[in-house]
């Protein structure tokens, strides 16, 4: 009985129960993790083992606070974590703009096209996720190296008299970068475009507005949504990418990524390591504040109407 008492008070279906649910989710899976993240970022490097000493001492009666800002400090007055910071957002940046400036003719064109063939265009944008990310810029790899199949194949036309330096250079960091984010992209882009009305433009053409004054004052601020979350999900991932910059870029890129990776495996600073995590997900949270309020004006306006 005591059971089923319990079962009906707390587990019983309801809103409370499924919006509790995500909370739960990020409280256990990204919330401790990052307090765990935040507490090792205050503490001091120890040798070879993880720095999960406490911050909080109690003695004789008083309760001392320990902490460690010497992490932070380095961080804001070192110019190589300030030129990484301001690396990786350029990065993030550019790749965002890149998959807008492709992605959103592509989404558009999909959601224009006859409703049959829709799906089989979704498939192609979805169908590289299933292969491995590892193995996708691997082939990059063999396609843009000195050895490759691109300059084989201009070299074996007459096109180039010498193999092209595409590979650990800023094109192919920008290259694949596109590639692996551009369905981020469309996805988002396809979902605002194919619920707009295409009578409004019908009714704007109509009205003596040429297409790209229809696309300028219609369909681009309808889409405006779209064009936000879909640089959302493709800036926010691509500010810590590693793999990418590691395999393809060149030598002189500078990423978050990067930087942790060495702090942690190379240098063995915990401390430091997650003192950078820290400003980086911190960094973070400006366009997501940014996108929230945006999308709590959006909803507010809609009620008032």
């Amino acid at each position: 009985m005591d059971i089923q008492r319990f079962a009906k008070k707390w587990l019983k279906p309801g809103r409370g129960s499924v919006i509790a649910m995500p909370y739960l989710w990020l409280g256990v899976f990204f919330l401790i993790p990052f307090f765990i993240v935040l507490k090792i970022s205050f503490a001091e490097q120890d040798i070879a083992i993880p720095p999960f000493t406490s911050l909080m001492a109690y003695e004789e009666g008083f309760l001392n606070i320990k902490v460690n800002l010497s992490n932070f400090l380095f961080i804001f007055t070192d110019e190589f974590y300030f030129d990484t910071y301001i690396s990786s957002l350029k990065v993030a940046l550019v790749t965002t703009v890149l998959c807008l400036l492709l992605g959103y003719p592509i989404a558009y064109a999909i959601a224009r096209t006859d409703p049959a063939r829709r799906n089989v265009l979704l498939m192609l944008v979805m169908l590289p996720f299933w292969t491995s990310f590892l193995l996708r810029v691997y082939a990059w790899m063999g396609l843009l190296n000195e050895n490759g199949l691109i300059n084989t194949f201009l070299l074996w036309t007459g096109v180039i008299s010498e193999p092209l330096q595409m590979f650990h250079t800023d094109f192919s960091l920008y290259l694949v970068m596109l590639y692996a984010y551009l369905p981020f992209m469309i996805l988002p882009l396809y979902s605002h475009l194919v619920k707009m009305d295409v009578r409004l433009l019908e009714a704007a053409g109509d009205l003596g507005a040429k297409p790209l004054k229809a696309f300028a004052t219609i369909t681009l601020p309808l889409s405006r949504n779209g064009i936000i979350a879909g640089s959302m999900l493709v800036f926010i991932p691509a500010v810590g990418e590693f793999v990418i910059p590691e395999l393809v870029g060149s030598s002189e890129t500078l990423m978050i990524g990067k930087v942790l990776w060495n702090e942690f495996f190379d240098n063995n600073n915990w401390p430091m390591a997650a003192a950078v995590a820290t400003v980086m997900v911190l960094l973070l949270l400006v366009p997501i504040a940014f996108f929230h309020r945006f999308e709590t004006r959006e909803l507010e306006g809609k009620n008032h109407v």
